[in-house]
């Protein structure tokens, strides 16, 4: 009788351990091939994984969504785009949105992802109650988003708008003004006038508003041109 190979003997929950050590996608996808315990190791491995990142893997909706509703224990989310990276649509934010580790989200990063609307975001944000960071950076996003995020998002902590330039100063108003927890803000590259921030700093004076360097106090105003 041929004697059982060493790995074959590992258990299943070690196994797992040992498989949520590979940060590769695609090696976690061909682990899954080797056998059915293999591929119920992987399950158990994306089970248990509290961060997830697709930045630089040429990922598309269907098979981010599928990873993300194996992650129940996901806390961390990032699907930044690269010179390589994901192609998600709103159809995948959508298909992100009904996994049940959305809820306990406390990050997740959007950055880049040019091919996303108001549509996507809206669906995403509504069902991350827990979120404390966001990145929404080189999106183009409008005031639609921002209020979703200033509804559903009560305990965001900081928010990364580096680059959006299609919302307003009155999206911007609502969302410092609900999001009572919020600490920083990165609005580089945006075209809101700078009496803006410092309106802004008169709801929350303690925000920190990226980049630094800007004049952002009272005497300020005084040198605001008069319209």
């Amino acid at each position: 009788m041929e004697e059982e190979a060493e790995m074959e003997r590992l258990p299943i929950d070690l196994l797992a351990h040992i498989l949520a050590m590979i940060t590769s996608f695609t090696d976690l996808a061909q682990a899954s091939w080797v056998c059915r315990k293999w591929k119920q190791a992987v399950t158990q491995a994306l089970a248990r994984r509290q961060t997830l990142s697709f930045a630089g893997c040429k990922m598309d909706d269907d098979s981010t969504a599928r990873l993300v509703r194996h992650a129940y224990s996901l806390k961390e989310l990032d699907i930044s785009r690269s010179r390589w990276g994901c192609q998600i649509t709103d159809n995948g934010l959508y298909q992100i949105s009904l996994a049940n580790c959305v809820s306990n989200l406390t990050s997740i990063s959007l950055w880049g992802m040019t091919g996303i609307t108001d549509k996507g975001v809206v669906q995403l944000i509504t069902r991350a109650n827990s979120l404390k960071h966001l990145n929404v950076g080189g999106t183009f996003i409008t005031d639609e988003s921002l209020s979703a995020i200033a509804d559903n998002c009560p305990h965001l902590k900081s928010i990364v708008l580096w680059s959006c330039r299609h919302f307003t100063e009155r999206g911007l108003f609502v969302l410092v003004s609900k999001c009572r927890k919020l600490e920083s803000i990165n609005v580089w590259g945006t075209r809101v006038p700078l009496d803006c921030f410092i309106g802004l700093l008169t709801i929350r004076p303690a925000l920190q508003i990226k980049p630094r360097g800007l004049p952002l106090n009272v005497g300020a105003m005084a040198m605001l041109p008069v319209i």
